[in-house]
């Protein structure tokens, strides 16, 4: 069953991830999403919101809000241990892509991402879930030739994402399966 809105109120007014809140919009602060042009935060927020309403701790919100931090803001992750903690840094890790452009192309850096994603807790694999869902939304609906390409490494996500949340990867395998069937030419 879902979080109640008290329950997530409660959540979202915790001192961890107030604090994580904080920190991620200075962080992507300048920065937009690609394609709507809105502030980046908005991303992780919406990110937390769906960890949140599946009865994610103030830990993996505090996490979902960090996600892209490491990657998009070059912030490192002994800066979050010391901020937030071990287990909020240890998830913002298991989220976090390992492959560099030397490892070669992008197919050969996704299956090094989608292994490291294999080995995630479970409480990382939820987050990466509703990351999913949220990327997948606008990617689909603003890139529709890069999404030939992201929704085949999503379909193949998925595969490695089982642990996390019931609810939110049946949600995301509906998103990628409906794209394939509404775009069955890809």
């Amino acid at each position: 069953m879902s979080k109640e809105f008290g329950e997530l109120t409660d959540i979202f007014t915790s001192d961890l991830v107030k604090r994580a809140l904080a920190f991620a919009a200075m962080a992507h602060d300048g920065q937009s999403r690609k394609y709507s042009g809105e502030p980046y935060i908005t991303h992780p927020v919406i990110v937390a919101g769906l960890v949140a309403s599946v009865g994610g701790t103030k830990t993996m919100v505090a996490a979902a809000l960090l996600h892209d931090v490491v990657e998009d803001c070059d912030v490192k992750i002994d800066i979050l241990f010391a901020e937030f903690g071990q287990e909020v840094a240890n998830l913002v890790y298991w989220l976090t892509d390992v492959s560099t452009f030397s490892d070669g192309n992008r197919i050969a850096r996704k299956a090094l991402d989608r292994e490291h994603l294999a080995k995630a807790p479970a409480e990382a694999q939820t987050i990466k879930l509703a990351d999913l869902i949220d990327n997948t939304s606008s990617i689909v609906k603003y890139d529709p030739d890069f999404a030939k390409v992201y929704m085949k490494e999503k379909l193949a996500l998925l595969d490695v994402l089982t642990n996390g949340d019931t609810r939110l990867y049946a949600r995301a395998a509906e998103l990628v399966a409906n794209y394939f069937k509404e775009n069955a030419n890809v």
